[in-house]
């Protein structure tokens, strides 16, 4: 359990600074400059130097941090201040020896991709042929296949991609993946099941295990053909790649490629990816050659659109730098464009997600300002990698939610002007606009978390408070009403964890007890008259109390919706009684009442998990179907008789007038 103390003490170090890297910087370069300054940092190599320990700690912190998504993500929007839960490792760090010869095998090789947990799924999938060497640092045989890996990519250069996955930085990925041993070598392909290799490992073994799985053809277009087999493709369904300028043969004429820019207009209710560049390739032509084939189900056509020469078109969508868009066939203007990886694995995921989803490439002109409709915007910059990580996430909430809400993206780096008014300092920034009220989603930064805050908001279980409120709703109560509130900040790690399952809790508590939130940053000042001294602070105000200000504090170690909610119904008055052998007899057997009744034992996990489910079960049926519980420890003979053979059984008696029937 993490607590944010309010009283703390910042080195205010810069990660960046300290690794010497951008704030851009990729995973992998990240891992490259860690590794660099390892070598050089580590107190194996400065043995004289008394602060050489303190100094590397400081470096393999920051790495730690930026490496992970997650981590990044609240550094880049509250420093370190928003890392204070975390762990702090310890004081612990490999040998110089094992950053030297151990520490990102492949790192430095072009040719092979280091696939992390958050951007494998997308390459396995994107109708590539991959072949993936899952591997961990300390495995002798991992290095000793690593030469032979090298030799390999580069042979398969462009015929099949070569991956690695390191198991040490990625052991749930690999542990999802069905992986127990080093090295474990996969063939992926989108639509079979994954192929392990289990051959000698030789470059030539290797070679015709893979190239077994390329089936691929192409077919060339030139001047003379171009625009008829673009139209028959339109009439067929079937997508035809388009390139200019290839590394052999006819470059298409200029006055062709402004006529394919025409038709970029005339055919908006096509589906497009459209590469825009400024009189640069911005990918090499046998990446090209691929697409036609990887996207053919998706129904997406292959277009290049030189902005030297349509200089109007790419102002008109404010393309001021490379990239690759979508159009999703409802409008020239209802586009997105691409932030991930500029890969071809990363392209094509990003068209048939994009395609398939309802996310909108925000500018002044689309802009939700008029209030009429609700959205979600993601004001980002296109550097930030949280920012990249968050971006699939959005186009499956907006699949979940299409017709309800919708989404759209502002790139804070082109429209400074409009973050500005809007007080965006840090990135991502996730903002619903519901009419008149504007919220900012401050949960995991996942659909789901998006989906259930989205929830929340247009059927609101938990209550925002002030101190005006808090102390009309709280501290003057009824005497029948049962509170609890969480007092948190927004910058604090676990209070941001905790937001997410302190919702599930209040759905499922509704009707039982009343929650809430205060948000100690901006009532800064009441939080400290009500004695909070650390962030979250879960606090339950009890039905019947005599003095409104009397409270209980959650210690528990866990801050799940269950743990919680098994806290909170523990603290009511019980609407299930218990039964004893004559009273289940009398009563139940015998009585005139509805009876359901949970059967169990104390020292039965299950039991103890399901005890208040049972108690919300006997609220809900309250009135009119009476609820107990028989201690089958107790009371073995009783449930013998009532055939009861496993902990916990819940039964339902009811009363039909001189005949009992019992249903289990």
């Amino acid at each position: 359990m993490g607590l944010c103390l309010v009283a703390s003490v910042s080195s205010d170090e810069d990660y960046y600074k300290l690794l010497k890297v951008s704030r851009e910087a990729t995973t992998r370069e990240i891992r490259q400059a860690f590794k660099k300054l390892a070598l050089i940092m580590h107190p194996d190599k400065n043995p004289h130097d008394e602060t050489a320990h303190d100094k590397f700690l400081k470096v393999t912190r920051a790495y730690e941090v930026l490496k992970d998504d997650d981590l990044r993500k609240k550094y880049d929007k509250y420093g370190e201040k928003g890392l204070q839960d975390e762990q702090q490792g310890g004081g612990r760090y490999e040998s110089w020896n094992y950053y030297r010869n151990e520490f990102g095998i492949y790192d430095d090789d072009l040719e092979i991709v280091t696939l992390d947990r958050g951007d494998f799924d997308a390459a396995v999938n994107s109708g590539e042929l991959w072949f993936v060497n899952f591997y961990f640092p300390r495995c002798h045989h991992c290095h000793e296949l690593a030469p032979t890996w090298r030799e390999f990519a580069k042979e398969m250069d462009g015929v099949i991609r070569i991956g690695a996955v390191n198991c040490g930085d990625n052991n749930r990925l690999c542990r999802s993946k069905g992986i127990n041993s080093y090295p474990s070598l996969y063939i992926y392909k989108a639509g079979m099941n994954p192929e392990k290799y289990f051959g000698d490992r030789a470059k030539e073994s290797l070679t015709k295990f893979g190239m077994q799985f390329v089936k691929s053809r192409v077919t060339e277009l030139w001047q003379g053909n171009v625009f008829t087999e673009i139209e028959a493709a339109f009439s067929s369904g079937v997508g035809w790649l388009i390139t200019f300028c290839a590394d052999s043969g006819d470059c298409l004429e200029s006055q062709t490629r402004q006529k394919l820019a025409g038709m970029l207009s005339k055919l908006a209710h096509h589906r497009w990816l459209v590469s825009f560049s400024f009189g640069q390739k911005t990918m090499a032509s046998h990446e090209y050659k691929k697409l036609k084939a990887l996207l053919k189900a998706a129904h997406i056509q292959v277009g290049k659109v030189d902005c030297l020469t349509d200089s109007e078109l790419c102002v008109s969508f404010y393309i001021q730098k490379p990239c690759i868009a979508v159009f999703k066939g409802l409008g020239i203007h209802d586009f997105e464009i691409h932030h991930g990886k500029d890969v071809l694995y990363n392209i094509i995921a990003f068209a048939k997600e994009s395609v398939s989803a309802h996310v909108t490439t925000l500018r002044p002109e689309n802009f939700p300002s008029d209030g009429k409709e609700p959205w979600l915007v993601d004001f980002f910059a296109p550097w930030c990698p949280p920012c990249r990580a968050l971006l699939p996430e959005l186009r499956k909430a907006s699949i979940q939610l299409f017709g309800q809400m919708k989404f759209g993206t502002l790139d804070c780096t082109v429209h400074e002007r409009l973050c500005s008014m809007y007080n965006i300092h840090a990135y991502p920034t996730t903002v619903i606009f519901n009419k008149s009220s504007i919220h900012e989603y401050e949960g995991h930064h996942s659909a789901d978390g998006i989906l259930e805050f989205i929830q929340d908001l247009v059927d609101p279980t938990v209550v925002t408070m002030d101190p005006d409120s808090f102390a009309e709703l709280v501290k003057r109560r009824k005497h029948s009403e049962t509170w609890m509130v969480d007092f948190y900040a927004p910058w604090c790690g676990p209070c941001q964890a905790l937001l997410p399952e302190w919702r599930r809790m209040a759905r499922a508590v509704n009707g039982m007890i009343k929650v809430g939130t205060v948000d100690c940053q901006k009532h800064h000042s009441f939080c400290q008259g009500e004695s909070v001294r650390a962030y979250p602070e879960i606090r339950l105000y009890p039905q019947n109390a005599n003095r409104r200000d009397i409270y209980q504090s959650y210690n528990g170690w866990h801050r799940d919706a269950h743990s919680l909610k098994v806290w909170a119904v523990g603290t009511l008055p019980r609407a299930s009684v218990d039964l004893t052998p004559d009273d289940f007899r009398n009563k139940v057997i015998g009585g005139k009442d509805h009876w359901v009744v949970d059967f169990y034992a104390p020292w039965c996990g299950p039991c103890q998990h399901f005890a208040p489910e049972f108690e919300v079960l006997a609220r809900m049926v309250k009135g009119s179907v009476r609820a107990g519980k028989v201690d089958c420890q107790a009371h073995y003979q009783t449930c013998q008789s009532a055939g009861i053979t496993a902990y916990p059984s819940v039964r339902f008696y009811p009363h039909l007038g001189t005949k009992k029937v019992r249903d289990s």
